[in-house]
């Protein structure tokens, strides 16, 4: 008889394990598709980029050091996405994301404040279309960033709670990082106004 009560002791904490590695893989893949929605968010934006420089090129033929900067500090972003997109897991890459997405959000803003100063730039309708959708764009990065940011919270919440924190540690469930940028003032959306 107490070899059949170990027997389900040890088949009742048996398959408590298994159900702890089963939630921690779930999460941890919640916050790895929760950073490829920021991924897709920030292609988005970093593809309507191009667009909006060659609009702003043929109005801005003497604003070419701020033109340049911005493509620049897109195609550095481009770069980070790719470094934190093949693993989201590495908090150093999603600080180099964040950084690189501060000083795009930096230049865009410096873009737009100089497109303030061209009145048939302000007017045009292509312009104008690009700096809604990017606004847009700017709006769904922000959302899929919190989304992103609570499930990574969500994921170290259980993989440090006891007792899954005894399964994590073995089975190498790493803590995620947030995905946060420093500056406060460059968490601001760049603002648009062609009013």
């Amino acid at each position: 008889m107490e070899l059949i009560i170990l027997l389900v002791i040890v088949a009742v904490v048996v398959f408590y394990g298994i159900s702890i590695y089963n939630r921690l893989v779930t999460l941890r893949n919640a916050f790895k598709n929760a950073f490829a929605q920021i991924d897709v968010q920030l292609t988005r934006r970093h593809d309507l980029i191009p667009n909006l420089v060659e609009t702003a090129k043929g109005y801005m033929k003497h604003e070419r050091e701020t033109l340049e900067a911005v493509i620049l500090a897109r195609n550095q972003a481009v770069a980070g996405l790719k470094v934190a997109a093949a693993d989201p897991t590495n908090a150093a890459a999603l600080g180099q994301l964040a950084g690189a997405e501060g000083a795009l959000a930096g230049a865009l803003g410096r873009l737009f404040a100089l497109a303030e100063a061209y009145p048939d730039l302000k007017a045009n309708q292509n312009m104008m279309q690009l700096s809604e959708e990017l606004t847009s764009t700017e709006n769904r990065v922000a959302f899929a960033r919190q989304a992103y940011n609570d499930a990574v919270m969500n994921y170290n919440n259980a993989r440090e709670v006891f007792p899954n924190t005894l399964i994590a540690g073995p089975f190498n469930f790493q803590p995620a990082a947030l995905l946060e940028i420093e500056n406060v003032a460059m968490r601001e959306v760049p603002k648009v106004s062609f009013t």
